[in-house]
């Protein structure tokens, strides 16, 4: 009599059935681990995920550092018939200048950066300052400004200890205050315009107590407009050095009715930054007596 046997044979075929229905989705979701592991390695992969940050080490920012980011710039000044002294502009980036090559080349006069904010001091300073005073050139020194960190007058004092001070040797040019787009966060240093021009004013009036002399201001005019309000108080007692790199100077900030200097580009011979005093040498030397 034939033996029929219930249960066993059904579920050993669903058994089968079932394990053979899971491998093809094992291994296509194998095969998807296995791409995605691929893409990472390629090159640039982990650069799309996360990109990295580019904001410059603090004490590496320099006279007009976010001019072309933000203004842009044109061709070389046009030649004028008005008396113009060629000058230059440095920092640690500039390291050891050739000195003799620039005054060879028609450059009489130079600024130096000496400080930023109230922890950064130019390690080339010495070399820079120095050297082109000993070559014969007229030269002084600049701060950059970062005012969000201390106070205007915390940091005309750190500059006028570190350098930034003034004597009347008929060599040596006031200090000048740098302030302009800040390399390191939001433009303005996340300061109302009526608050940063409290901080220069703190700045300036700190500064002529110490050296008897108004400081220099180098500022670009739409970061003035953008920054300050387009504030004119300053231009009465402080020459102002406008950064524009184009063929003409173009507008200035409120309250100054001539510009004493211009930052015209940063891509000169043997020093980047060249910059043209608004007058002969014996202006440039006028500047230096006070």
């Amino acid at each position: 009599m034939p033996v029929h046997r219930t249960g066993t044979p059904h579920a050993s075929r669903t058994s089968r059935t079932s394990c053979t229905s899971r491998r093809p989705r094992l291994a296509a979701a194998g095969t998807l681990l296995a791409a995605l592991a691929l893409l990472l390695t390629l090159p640039g992969a982990a650069t799309a995920a996360a990109p990295a940050d580019d904001t410059p080490a603090r004490g590496t920012a320099r006279l007009g550092q976010g001019v072309i980011e933000h203004d842009g710039q044109g061709g070389l000044p046009r030649d004028s018939r008005a008396a113009q002294t060629e000058g230059v502009d440095v920092s640690s980036h500039q390291g050891n200048v050739d000195w003799g090559t620039l005054w060879n080349s028609g450059v009489k006069w130079a600024y130096v950066k000496a400080t930023e904010g109230t922890y950064y001091k130019n390690p080339y300073f010495a070399q820079q300052y120095n050297g082109s005073y000993g070559i014969g050139m007229i030269r002084g020194a600049y701060h950059f400004a970062t005012p969000n960190t201390t106070s205007g007058a915390a940091q005309a004092n750190y500059f006028v200890d570190n350098g930034g001070g003034w004597s009347r040797d008929g060599k040596t040019l006031p200090g000048v205050l740098d302030i302009e787009w800040n390399p390191y966060g939001a433009q303005c240093y996340g300061l109302s315009q009526a608050a940063m021009v409290n901080w220069i004013r703190d700045f300036t009036n700190t500064y002529r107590a110490r050296t008897g002399r108004d400081a220099v201001i180098y500022t670009a005019t739409s970061w003035w407009k953008d920054c300050t309000g387009n504030n004119a108080g300053f231009g009465a007692t402080n020459p102002l050095w406008v950064a524009r790199y184009n063929t003409t100077v173009g507008e200035l900030p409120a309250g100054w009715g001539f510009h004493t200097m211009w930052q015209y580009t940063s891509t000169g011979p043997t020093v980047g930054d060249h910059n043209r005093f608004n007058g002969a040498l014996d202006r440039v030397q006028a500047l230096a007596n006070g």
